[in-house]
């Protein structure tokens, strides 16, 4: 079935890039000095969320779409993890985005290294869920 083979590779691509940036970028960022690690993560993560939004909610609509079309629970358990990134952005992660943005590099503002090593622990949620929905897809498709 399309829609749910599209559903998967959606939310590997997503699983994919969530990994990676707990693996890589965020360990990488956190070499620079304060101000430089909080100057690479504010362009980073606008076009980071613009990405992995319109991935979470393709993926959700296809992980619906083979549902209903095929009946099977686990296309719908697909779906439900990976348009959980929604909400849990929202509520966990939004705020402290939002106070990461406001920062200025060079001001002696908040300490940017704690916020930004918490933003690398709450964002290792959305790399959980992204890789959940993979795995409920995958067994949808079996």
């Amino acid at each position: 079935m399309l829609s749910g083979q599209l559903a998967l590779v959606t939310a590997a691509v997503f699983a994919g890039a969530a990994v990676y940036i707990n693996v890589a970028e965020q360990p990488a960022r956190l070499m620079l000095g304060d101000d430089e690690m909080l100057e690479q993560w504010q362009p980073s993560y606008g076009r980071g969320f613009a990405m992995q939004a319109s991935l979470a909610v393709v993926s959700t609509l296809l992980g619906l779409l083979a549902y209903w079309q095929a009946g099977n629970l686990w296309w719908f358990a697909g779906a439900c993890l990976i348009f959980a990134n929604w909400p849990y952005t929202l509520v966990f992660i939004l705020p402290l985005n939002k106070r990461l943005a406001a920062m200025a590099a060079g001001t002696a503002e908040g300490d940017k290294r704690v916020w930004l090593e918490r933003w690398g622990r709450l964002h290792a949620g959305r790399s959980a869920l992204g890789c959940l929905a993979v795995a409920a897809y995958l067994w949808a498709s079996l």
